[in-house]
């Protein structure tokens, strides 16, 4: 008997259990469907890039870098070419970023006939102005236009300040009487860029050539006096080959101390005409220097024929305009380290972030140029 009502008093148990279960189930809200549709994803904001050609590896490589480090941070990129540094291919690939909602332009000017970097971009860059779309000149500053937000390069005085620091050492110039013989070979005169490039050099060099311990043989003593078109490497030996001929500089004639070059493009077609004249590696070569790294004057530096180049890391400068893309679209004020140095046309500074050239030399490419990932070392052979 007690077994039967301890069987009756589980099930009564089961039972109850299983009806408070029901209830609050039935206490709970169901859900309430909803007849919104799901909300549509916000539109990535749109970059536009313009550069001058892809026909040059820099570009290129430069380009396609940024690209994908502008998607990486979310952003739709729209990166175009102008063909083979064509301007009216330019500015309409600008027109087009423009009207196709960029709201941010990196722009890489042509070097043209005009005067100065960007001159033929002024019109299509009133576009711009008019809608609020920020621009920022990347390396070369379009410098007459007020349409430029911000610029980004690399220092251009201190670009030139290294090549005469490294002559001023190496001919000892603080210490020893001289006077030491200098030829001085720059590139295309007429541009912004390289006339502060110039400054930079004078402001160490011009002291030692006021009091003569620096002597240039040819009185080719100005920027305009010792210029060459378009940074040529042909027209860079024709020069040396006529200074040569012309001053008496060779192994066994007039000593030549050193060649100051503006660009690696320069010293290249230097170190041909010297070694054509006789000049040996080791021996009796001038010290010659250079900037920008290209892997023929890195072989010549290898091989004792360039004594340096100023090493500029364009990786650095994309990722600075990648960040201050970034922060543009980001509602921030970008980074920048210079906002007095670079004025526009109209009396304005822009605001700039100018990253530091290194010096290079046979004793450090190592470290600057293969450990970095910049070179290979088959690339140097």
């Amino acid at each position: 008997m007690k077994k039967i009502i301890a069987l009756l008093l589980a099930f009564t148990l089961i039972f109850a259990l299983a009806a408070c279960e029901k209830e609050a189930e039935s206490s709970e809200p169901s859900p309430v469907p909803s007849s919104s549709e799901p909300a549509e994803p916000v539109p990535a904001k749109k970059v536009g890039i313009s550069l001058p050609t892809r026909s040059l590896k820099r570009w290129e490589l430069e380009g396609t870098n940024m690209k994908a480090q502008l998607e990486e941070a979310g952003y739709t990129v729209d990166l175009e070419f102008a063909g083979d540094n064509d301007i009216p291919t330019q500015i309409a690939q600008l027109e087009a970023m423009i009207s196709g909602g960029c709201e941010v332009l990196v722009i890489a000017a042509i070097e043209g006939e005009a005067p100065i970097e960007g001159e033929a971009l002024v019109d299509v860059l009133e576009g711009a102005k008019e809608k609020e779309i920020p621009v920022i000149a990347y390396n070369r500053l379009i410098w007459d236009s007020e349409a430029i937000s911000y610029y980004v390069s690399f220092d251009l005085f201190k670009s030139g300040l290294v090549l005469a620091e490294f002559i001023e050492d190496a001919l000892n110039l603080k210490n020893t009487e001289g006077p030491f013989n200098i030829e001085m070979i720059a590139g295309v005169p007429s541009y912004f860029s390289v006339n502060i490039n110039y400054a930079g050099t004078m402001s160490v060099l011009q002291p030692y050539i006021d009091e003569g311990k620096l002597v240039i043989k040819s009185g080719r003593n100005t920027r305009e006096q010792c210029v060459i078109m378009d940074n040529d490497t042909d027209e860079a030996q024709e020069r040396m080959e006529e200074l040569i001929a012309s001053q008496g500089y060779g192994p066994e004639g007039e000593k030549l101390d050193a060649v100051w070059c503006e660009s690696d493009s320069i010293a290249q077609g230097v170190t041909k005409a010297l070694l054509d004249a006789g000049y040996t590696a080791g021996e009796n070569f001038p010290i010659i220097v250079g900037h920008d790294c290209d892997i023929a004057s890195v072989k010549n530096i290898l091989a004792g024929t360039q004594s340096m180049s100023a090493f500029r890391d364009r990786r650095e400068l994309v990722s600075r305009a990648v960040a201050m893309v970034d922060s543009i679209l980001r509602g921030e004020e970008p980074e920048v380290n210079n906002t007095t140095d670079y004025v526009s046309a109209f009396d304005t500074a822009i605001p700039s972030y100018m990253c530091d050239p290194v010096v290079c030399t046979a004793e450090n490419y190592k470290e600057l140029l293969i450990e970095s990932g910049y070179y290979t070392e088959d690339e140097l052979k």
